[in-house]
């Protein structure tokens, strides 16, 4: 078998030291430079400092571990001491911190083989989760009834005496919050082709998430039970969207299945563990434990319950336990069945009791040995929670100080047709300096899931001839994400060309501020006709910018507002889910369901 897409690896195993902290031999063993870190968060040139290595290799190493971050941006202790070891040094904690005792040193002789995570991925209605209860099924005939279930959002299946980890995550949205948070949870992903539809939208998507986050794709054709089947065509179509199947040449691992019928599904896992041997998957499972939250909530009987997948180290009753802003001292644990449990190893998921609040889906979570600084990193991370909004100038005035050197891009067209030349206009103006990347790249409106990806990698959204899905918008500012809009493919160009070179000048955009539906026209007497409208989302109100008037998803006319009114009152602007009355120069054939857009003009920063 070809080896699949490598996996970033982050052990120090065969990884050479820093220049500036050469190893020495005494007595025939080797011994790493040792560096003392602080509990409290540092910046990224701080860190550089600290180590004395050039910080574009902390960059670099924070990349690989999927945070992109400058040199003023703050990491906390966690990814400090996991930063310096991928560079080769032994993490210490400073004397005048509470000890955490060898929490961040990782000795290659306690490194141990531990069960592959997998993520099943794909497009909906292709067979996801009729393919994870067949698993089940057949764990069950194996006669190893309650080795699996859907309890919690992780479970663990054993067959032949090997387990295996299975995220129960919605698709490649949750997998890249994750992604979004700093979280590695998934070591290999499954994605999931229907036979019978072959490569959909959201198969595109899910292999570009795969892609991004450097994780190998194994591919599961199903429903090959049906008559209407094309597997042949299937794997053209993989081709086409950037998978060339082993058989054919390419590296990617691809198994014809029936979740339906169980045909394939015992091959397929045989795959994955041959894939998780070639990752040589390892970690400590001595001292205190780290991972990651996979979900969360809030139970009226029992308070904060939280499902966390254990990455290395053990976790424990009793555990001091800090995820995100949220920290807590572990009451109780349960396994994937439910069952109560003491401890749980690397790769395995445990559902805890104690947290002080529920934390975020996909946070890094770290146990410490003293419940006092747990507290206190916790109250440190709520005070500095915050994201600030990644513009194409922003991004560019960090390009011009030399803070970045990747800029990644969400590619969203009115037409499959434009996507093409304008990924090769685009990565074709990427310079030595810095690399113009196209993360994803599909033809629709600017959906939810583009904002999910684009927070994931700070990136930024370029819409050509493409507007926002209906409050897109306000969750594009509400996590700190740029869309730049386009109409004419030159100045798309020369935008880019001009961000990548880091001189880009702040530039004025209309930012979209209230939609509302037309539910009525009526006589306006002296002022002509009145639209009755419905106010959907933002605002009504006077002064717009732009007034755009959208029949069937495409723009019809552009009015001015005259006069609005509430009631009989006049009034200058009207909020979301009340009703209004507006006046409009020129009012032409407005129609009742004609959807009104309102922009202001904004800065770009």
């Amino acid at each position: 078998m070809r080896r699949p897409i490598a996996r970033r690896n982050t052990r120090k195993r065969n990884r050479p030291a820093p220049r500036q902290a050469p190893q020495r031999v005494e007595s025939g063993r080797t011994v790493v430079q040792q560096v003392e870190l602080s509990t409290s968060s540092m910046t990224v040139k701080q860190l550089a400092g600290t180590l004395q290595v050039d910080v574009a290799r902390v960059v670099k190493q924070l990349m690989r571990r999927g945070i992109m971050a400058n040199v003023n941006e703050v990491v906390d202790f966690e990814t400090a001491g996991r930063v310096s070891q991928d560079l080769g040094f032994q993490v210490l904690i400073r004397k005048q911190q509470v000890a955490t005792s060898d929490k961040k040193t990782e000795r290659s002789e306690t490194l141990a083989q531990r069960p592959p995570v997998v993520t099943i991925m794909g497009h909906v209605d292709h067979g996801k989760t009729t393919l994870l209860d067949n698993i089940r099924n057949t764990n069950v005939t194996a006669q190893e009834a309650g080795a699996i279930t859907q309890h919690m959002g992780a479970y663990q299946s054993t067959v032949n005496d090997r387990t295996i980890t299975f995220l129960d995550t919605p698709g490649h949205r949750a997998f890249t919050e994750m992604r979004a948070r700093g979280a590695h949870a998934t070591d290999i992903v499954v994605l999931v082709v229907a036979a019978d539809d072959g490569v959909m939208p959201q198969t595109r998507e899910a292999i570009d998430h795969a892609k991004a986050a450097a994780v190998p794709i194994v591919v599961a054709i199903n429903k090959t039970d049906r008559p209407e089947a094309n597997i042949d065509r299937t794997k053209q179509q993989l081709v086409e969207a950037g998978l060339v199947i082993e058989e054919w040449g390419g590296d990617t691992v691809c198994v014809p299945v029936s979740a339906k019928t169980g045909d394939g599904v015992v091959e397929l896992l045989e795959n994955l563990f041959l894939v998780a041997d070639i990752l040589d998957l390892q970690a400590d499972p001595t001292g205190n434990a780290e991972g990651v939250v996979i979900e969360s909530q809030m139970d009226k009987a029992r308070g904060s319950l939280a499902t966390l997948l254990v990455q290395k180290g053990t976790l424990s009753i009793g555990d001091a336990v800090v995820a995100g802003s949220v920290w807590g001292k572990i009451k109780a644990m349960f396994d994937d069945q439910g069952r109560r449990i003491t401890s749980a190893g690397p790769s395995a998921p445990a559902e805890v009791l104690g947290l002080s609040g529920v934390p975020l889906a996909g946070v890094l979570f770290s146990v410490y040995s003293d419940d006092k600084q747990a507290r206190t990193i916790a109250e440190e991370r709520q005070q500095s929670a915050g994201a600030a909004r990644l513009s194409l100038s922003a991004l560019s005035s960090q390009i011009g100080e030399g803070q970045i050197k990747e800029l990644n891009i969400i590619l969203k067209t009115d037409v499959q047709g434009s996507i093409a030349p304008i990924r090769t206009s685009i990565e074709q103006l990427s310079t030595e300096e810095v690399r113009a990347r196209i993360v994803h790249a599909a033809s629709g409106a600017i959906t939810e899931s583009d904002i999910v990806l684009a927070s994931a990698y700070k990136g930024i959204i370029i819409g050509f001839n493409t507007k926002p899905a209906p409050g897109v918008q306000q969750l594009a500012d509400d996590a700190g994400v740029g869309i730049q809009r386009y109409d004419i493919v030159y100045r798309l160009e020369e935008d880019m060309a001009a961000a990548l070179k880091g001189m880009l000048k702040p530039t004025y955009v209309d930012v979209l501020g209230g939609r509302a539906e037309v539910r009525a026209v009526f006589p306006g007497g002296k002022q002509g006709k009145i639209a009755g409208l419905f106010v959907r989302e933002g605002r009504v109100w006077r002064g717009a910018t732009k007034v755009q008037v959208v029949r069937g998803g495409e723009v019809v006319a552009e009015p001015q507002i005259t006069s609005l009114r509430r009631f009989k009152d006049n009034v200058n602007e009207v909020n979301a889910g009340l009703e209004c009355g507006v006046g409009f120069d020129p009012f032409g054939d407005m129609q009742v369901g004609d959807i009104i857009e309102l922009y202001r003009r904004e800065k770009a920063s």
